[in-house]
C-alpha cells in the first residue's frame, strides 16, 4: 500500500504505492514502549544533539497516552518517515493501545503521505521546527493547525511592537 523513498518535502518520505481510500488504516507507528519520563529524556537528548550540530535528525518520540510514549527511532519503523504537512492527507489514530496512521482523504498512487505533527505553539522555540510542506496554508513552521490562531496573534503582537519602535 506504501513505499519509502526520497521526498521533496524533507529527506525521506512514505508514498502511496496504490490508491488509498479515505478512512483506511495505512501503517502502524512502532518502536520501543517507554514511560513518559524516559520519552521526555530521550526527546530532550535528541533535540539538544541536533540543535547543536550540523547533523539533521528527528526525535521520533510519539505520545501513546498519559503514561507511555513510543520511541519510533528503530529503522524497522517505516512510519517514522511520514512527513508533516499543513494540509495533511492522514491523521494519527490510537486504537487499542497502538498508533496508526490513517487516511483522512482519498490518496492517489504516488502521493506522499503526511499528517499534522501537532506541535503546540511555543513562542520561544517554534522557529526550531521549520516547515517546507509547500501547502497553500503553510505558515513556515511545524505548528499544530489547532495553534495557528495563537501563532498569528503572536505575529500581530510582534508587528505592533516593531512598528512602535520605528
Amino acid at each position: 500500500m506504501w513505499k519509502v523513498k526520497k521526498s521533496k518535502v524533507h529527506g525521506t518520505g512514505v508514498f502511496a504505492s496504490e490508491n488509498i481510500k479515505k478512512n483506511t488504516k495505512i501503517i502502524q507507528y512502532i518502536g520501543e514502549k517507554v514511560n513518559r519520563s524516559e520519552g521526555n529524556k530521550r526527546s530532550g537528548e535528541r533535540i539538544e544533539k541536533y540543535l547543536n550540530s550540523k547533523e539533521t535528525g528527528s526525535v521520533y518520540i510519539f505520545e501513546l497516552n498519559k503514561k507511555y510514549d513510543i520511541d519510533g527511532s528503530p529503522l524497522y519503523n517505516k512510519a517514522r518517515y511520514i512527513n508533516h504537512s499543513c494540509d495533511p492527507n492522514c491523521e494519527v489514530d490510537i486504537i487499542d493501545g497502538k498508533i496508526w496512521i490513517s487516511s483522512i482523504k482519498n490518496i492517489k498512487k504516488g502521493d506522499e503521505l503526511s499528517y499534522d505533527y501537532g506541535y503546540e505553539f511555543d513562542k520561544e522555540d517554534y522557529t526550531d521546527h521549520k516547515c517546507e510542506c509547500g501547502a497553500k496554508n503553510c505558515i513556515g513552521y511545524i505548528i499544530s493547525q489547532n495553534d495557528f490562531k495563537k501563532y498569528k496573534s503572536h505575529l500581530i503582537r510582534k508587528i505592533k511592537i516593531l512598528s512602535k519602535k520605528l
